[in-house]
């Protein structure tokens, strides 16, 4: 008997590292670090980015402190490591599972790396059977979430079906340099954070019902690498951060979307509030631009953005863990938008039958 056509989201766990801070502290931090109060504008820029307070992994005085490859890894590896097993025992407690029940873990990570993988380590410490799959991605930037349901569902319809656990772990601080003072710096440490989450997705026909996968697509446009994406740094990953997302946004994404959303038979109208991955405080106005006026606002995406500030890749699951709360009865259009130029695509219909 084959898998589920249209695998099923048995949960979502999300989960945030300890160490909180508000945007008037990250704004005089960066004073501190520069030695000189911001310039006027950059400081508007930087206030206005739709962000109240996110969490990190390390206290405030670690980033302000020279930091090798080594240090990043460690903290990766010690901070990382604990989000993982939490949001991923916590996904599998809501889904009535067990790791005896898991056939594959997937995780979705673009800010740290570790051989062997976080999944590899989980199998040990958690007590997954020695054949759970491990696939762990590096690379998909904040369209990791997106990128990592639709690959967790094809895997979920492998065979007779599949019960797949999705983490999605970023910890963007560790990206943070403070000897750089350039405008794309700045703006991204006033924007990114740290975050983990994880979901459990099954393929399996006796499966418990739940909001269906209907639909994924994704796009990735040419001449656009210089949009967003790592370089490798002396001391790490650094950021690069160049063109006009906002922009995109109206002028490419809006039309692939359009083309998606009438592939799948749906219009506007017919949707719940959507779930998206919501970069920053301007790229949110430019999409609640293009859903309006049929749907008037993107609360819950503006709500995880002003709370816990851009995690890359677990965001968007944030936002749909948002949403679902609320039970809608409409499809939920999932976006987001990373590294490649990618553009991100999928269909939620939350209709448990």
């Amino acid at each position: 008997m084959p898998g589920l056509k249209h695998p099923r989201l048995q949960s979502i766990a999300t989960a945030v590292p300890d160490h909180r801070i508000s945007q008037a502290e990250v704004l005089a931090i960066l004073a501190r670090a520069r030695g000189a109060a911001l310039p006027a504008r950059l400081e508007q820029i930087l206030g206005n980015s739709g962000i109240d307070q996110r969490y990190l992994a390390c206290e405030p005085d670690y980033y302000l402190e020279q930091r090798s490859w080594p240090d990043r890894a460690a903290c990766y590896d010690r901070v990382g490591r604990t989000l993982a097993e939490q949001v991923a025992a916590e996904a599998m407690d809501r889904a009535r599972m067990t790791p005896a029940d898991i056939d594959a873990i997937v995780m979705i990570s673009t800010t740290g790396t570790m051989t062997p993988s976080i999944p590899s380590r989980m199998i040990e410490t958690m007590g997954f059977p020695s054949s759970t799959r491990t696939v762990p991605v590096f690379g998909y930037g904040c369209a990791g979430g997106v990128l990592g349901l639709r690959l967790a569902s094809d895997l979920a319809n492998g065979g007779e079906g599949q019960n797949i656990l999705l983490v999605s772990l970023e910890l963007c601080s560790l990206s943070y340099d403070y000897s750089q003072f350039d405008k794309k710096n700045m703006i991204a440490t006033a924007l990114f954070a740290d975050g983990c989450a994880a979901a459990v997705i099954s393929g399996r026909p006796d499966c418990k019902p739940g909001p269906a996968f209907r639909g994924f697509e994704q796009k990735t446009w040419p001449d656009t690498r210089d949009m967003m994406g790592w370089e490798i740094g002396q001391t790490g990953f650094d950021l690069v951060l160049a063109r006009d997302i906002p922009t995109f946004v109206a002028r490419d994404f809006a039309p692939f979307c359009d083309r998606f959303l009438e592939e799948q038979g749906l219009a506007m109208a017919d949707l719940s509030e959507p779930a998206c991955h919501p970069g920053g405080g301007r790229v949110v106005d430019a999409l609640e631009n293009y859903f309006a006026p049929e749907i008037a606002a993107i609360t819950a995406t503006r709500s995880v953005l002003e709370r816990y500030g851009n995690m890359s890749s677990p965001t968007v699951l944030f936002v749909l863990e948002h949403l679902l709360r609320g039970k809608p009865d409409r499809p939920v259009l999932l976006t987001a938008l990373g590294p490649g130029f990618t553009s991100a695509l999928a269909i939620l219909d939350p209709r448990e039958d």
